[in-house]
């Protein structure tokens, strides 16, 4: 089920020293209620589109589940105060989920929103055995097919994306979110329904690449993430110990690539 991604509003724009009445298109953002087998786990603000990869992709990369088949069922009811996605997965996983449930209210950009101890902010490292590997003139190219796709952001210019490049350096899936993080997410989830083979390509994104973007990859065994944007600090140390590939500062003709560099030569 689809909801409205976008909403006009008048406004009044200034340039130049002239003011004039303007009407733009802007991101809808709307809180999202995850529920697991009738238990509320979290509350993101997110766009509401792609709903379905969002749940079974965010399900993965906390770990909630560790595979696909543990997700039953999910469906998305539109409420006056937001949308509920009623989410069923095995009993065994739903178990584990209320051993360690937490209150998690997730922002925009927030990446660790409601954790409880330091222990929970650090997830254990998961090793990448990927066999991707690219150009530079592939990597590049990938960004400008991704921009070319991202149909949220040229209607509102306040989306981020995260593209899937194959092995043969095809951009072949574009998700777009007011979240970086939900974004990757609702990737992830799409190329698992698709059983994409996550080690032999690429995911790029228009964001930073913090710490829990490279550890969502890693979850499920992507090798090479490449960033818009700069890396952290904590993002690189762990992809060079999950020897996953991160690249950051990818424009025009130009990149830095921080970890594991054989995979982007």
């Amino acid at each position: 089920m689809e909801y409205e991604k976008t909403a006009f509003f008048s406004g009044v724009h200034y340039r130049d020293g002239q003011y004039a009445e303007t009407r733009d298109c802007l991101a809808e953002e709307v809180p999202v209620a995850l529920e697991y087998n009738g238990l509320s786990h979290a509350v993101m603000l997110a766009t509401p589109g792609d709903l379905e990869d969002f749940a079974l992709g965010f399900s993965l990369t906390e770990g909630i589940v560790v595979d696909a088949s543990e997700l039953y069922s999910c469906e998305v009811w539109k409420q006056t105060d937001g949308i509920r996605v009623a989410i069923e997965i095995a009993s065994e996983r739903f178990h584990g989920l209320k051993e360690k449930r937490r209150n998690l209210t997730g922002r925009t950009g927030c990446g660790l929103c409601g954790t409880e101890s330091l222990e929970q902010a650090v997830k254990p490292l998961q090793q990448v055995n990927a066999t991707a590997s690219f150009t530079s003139a592939q990597l590049h190219a990938g960004f400008s097919g991704m921009e070319a796709l991202q149909a949220l952001r040229k209607q509102t210019g306040a989306t981020h994306a995260a593209a899937w490049m194959d092995a043969a350096g095809r951009i072949t899936l574009v998700r777009e979110d007011v979240g970086r993080h939900n974004a990757l997410d609702k990737l992830i989830g799409a190329l698992v329904k698709q059983e994409a083979m996550l080690s032999s390509g690429a995911v790029l994104v228009t964001s930073r690449a913090s710490y829990e973007m490279v550890q969502k990859c890693m979850s499920v065994g992507i090798g090479i993430l490449a960033a818009v944007s700069a890396p952290t600090a904590l993002a690189v140390r762990m992809a060079d110990k999950a020897n996953l590939t991160l690249a950051g500062f990818v424009r025009e003709n130009s990149h830095t690539i921080y970890t594991h560099p054989e995979r982007l030569r």
